[in-house]
């Protein structure tokens, strides 16, 4: 059976779409894991996503180098998450409203700097993008995609098979009992938090510097949010989030495949349409979540019996 040419260049875009999209909803899936994991709920996910974005597009500026850039990325998410666990962990605030807060700065402060800099309100210039990689059949695509798919089985080996892992996830499930063995509680809840801003930060860099070579206003268009839910509906879990995340994906690539694949112009009349589609999956998805169950004592506030 022949296959219509251009059949095989959609299913590419698609496929390739899928790969670039979803690669940041996992990159910061993963991160609101260790987060969750660890017992601190994390929603400043999108915040540093979108802090990320745009620190990789403005060291690459500077530096014309993105490996820097995506370093700048790493930096400005453990600067956010570092807030975020100071406020959550050692001074035991709510975890929801210290997130919206760094949600909230990360939106204004990317806003006035693209101002500051480029003397723009809408998008900064054209920046060096990461190398792309090309694999025949689906296109260029981003280092950081490889990159992620190499962390998968790592970050499932470190949560499930180390001493760290297994104290991480302990910090989350069972406080008292990690605290009786002599082993900070704060400590792994704070290491959580600081692996969630990295991977957060570094899926804007694959956002702004991967996928594109520019940064926009509020370019994460709730991704952060979407990675959540991809979080929530792989279970916590490595695999789970990766399948998730690429699913997610896949709905939100579906739109971009379709505008730009030749031989497909008619479907761009229902672009709005389409773009519905995410979201849409996204209700649906958690709406059929049944297995999924968050650690026991996660947004529960540790206080070791001497400080009561």
């Amino acid at each position: 059976m022949q296959i219509d040419p251009a059949t095989l260049i959609l299913f590419g875009w698609i496929l390739n779409s899928t790969l670039q999209v979803g690669t940041p909803l996992v990159l910061a899936g993963l991160g609101g894991m260790f987060s969750e994991r660890s017992g601190i709920v994390n929603i400043a996910l999108e915040g540093i996503m979108l802090m990320g974005a745009f620190a990789a597009v403005a060291v690459t500026y500077f530096t014309d180098n993105p490996w820097i850039g995506v370093l700048g990325a790493v930096i400005s998410g453990l600067l956010l998450a570092a807030i975020h666990a100071i406020v959550c962990v050692k001074l035991k605030g709510n975890h929801i409203v210290s997130g919206t807060g760094i949600l909230l700065f990360a939106a204004g402060f990317t806003t006035l700097m693209l101002f500051v800099i480029w003397g723009t309100r809408g998008t900064s210039p054209g920046v060096t993008a990461l190398p792309e990689i090309y694999l025949p059949g689906i296109g260029f695509l981003s280092p950081l995609i490889f990159i992620t798919f190499a962390l998968i089985p790592i970050c499932w080996f470190v949560l499930y098979r180390t001493p760290f892992g297994l104290r991480l996830r302990a910090a989350g499930e069972d406080p008292s009992t990690l605290d009786t063995a002599g082993i900070s509680v704060e400590r792994y809840r704070i290491y959580g938090v600081l692996l969630s801003g990295m991977f957060a930060a570094v899926g804007g860099a694959q956002m702004s510097i991967g996928f594109g070579s520019w940064f926009g206003k509020g370019m994460t268009s709730g991704a952060g949010f979407i990675a959540l839910a991809a979080m929530i509906f792989g279970n916590w879990n490595p695999i789970g989030i990766l399948i998730a995340g690429l699913f997610f994906g896949f709905t939100t690539g579906l739109n971009y495949a379709l505008q730009i694949a030749p031989g497909f112009e008619w479907l761009i009349g229902v672009g709005n349409f389409i773009q519905m589609i995410p979201y849409v999956a996204v209700i649906l998805a958690l709406g059929i979540i049944r297995r999924s169950v968050p650690p026991k004592a996660i947004a529960i506030p540790y206080i070791k019996e001497k400080e009561i």
